[in-house]
């Protein structure tokens, strides 16, 4: 099975191109092709099919075999990985994902890419369509996030997939690997979350560190710093422009005018191969 491996800004990712290759289980793949010391190693295995409403289906499996609704470095990673592999001429593609269309565009320097912007679509901010327990037509600004021992606020956002971002002072003295996994499988999740401390520099940049769904640790995410945006815009933290600073590099994300949040950073390929199946 022929495969590229991708990642923007460190968040990695397997790619496999399902129009040719066959793949018959992918829950049980994306455990065993991501598994960093028996596979090849990755945050997520993504599978391109066929899209009757969009240019290419994308498909997203964690690195414990769940499915996401979307990813914004997987999409980035995507839109690079058609154009250079000759699947479309497009420097602008759609993308049909359980979270709906998105719509990566190809950035170029001296014809070389540099960078994919995403619109990433409209944040969604009521509990029913995150979803967060409670009221389903009531936002989830600022809501407390009880643990066993501890008692967080958080601003809770759905990117096409689920969002809870918690302002701190400083991200560094947060214990992610204890904290993030209690607060993924909270209660107040029925479909899990994913999770963002958040340190505000100040009205233009701050720092994340993220706990995914289904993935743990990441170097970066994409919808985490487009849900981050929203969140500081609906606390008056900062500006709608702004650069996320994360483990894995920065990202430039704007909440527009007309209510889409667009993402920008790089995408690289580090390598291809045959994986064996």
């Amino acid at each position: 099975m022929q495969f590229s491996k991708m990642h923007g800004q460190g968040n990695d990712f397997v790619i496999i191109d399902g129009l040719k290759e066959k793949v018959n289980n992918f829950s049980q793949l994306a455990q065993q092709i991501c598994d960093r010391h028996f596979g090849i190693g990755a945050d997520g295995l993504v599978i391109l099919l066929p899209s009757q409403q969009a240019d290419f289906t994308m498909r997203i499996f964690n690195s414990d075999g769940s499915e996401a609704e979307m990813c914004g470095n997987a999409s980035r990673c995507v839109a690079r990985y058609v154009y250079e592999h000759g699947l479309t001429p497009k420097n602008k593609i759609s993308l049909e994902t359980l979270a709906g269309i998105i719509k990566p565009e190809l950035l170029f320097e001296n014809d070389r890419v540099t960078s994919v912007r995403v619109d990433m679509g409209e944040p969604r901010l009521n509990r029913g369509e995150i979803p967060v327990t409670g009221d389903k037509n009531e936002k989830a600004i600022n809501i407390p996030v009880q643990l066993e021992n501890q008692l967080f606020y958080g601003t809770c956002i759905s990117m096409g997939n689920p969002h809870c971002i918690i302002f701190v002072d400083n991200v560094d003295a947060v214990d992610l690997t204890a904290i993030g996994p209690k607060i993924e499988t909270a209660p107040l999740f029925p479909r899990k979350t994913n999770v963002e401390f958040v340190q505000v520099l100040n009205r233009h940049e701050v720092r994340m560190r993220v706990w995914e769904r289904g993935a743990g640790i990441t170097l970066a995410c994409g919808t985490g710093a487009s849900a981050t945006l929203a969140a500081a815009v609906l606390t008056t933290k900062t500006e709608r422009r702004i650069t996320v600073h994360l483990d894995g590099g920065d990202l430039a994300v704007e909440w527009g005018n007309d209510n889409h949040i667009y993402m920008s950073g790089p995408a690289q390929e580090v390598f291809r191969g045959e994986y064996p199946v």
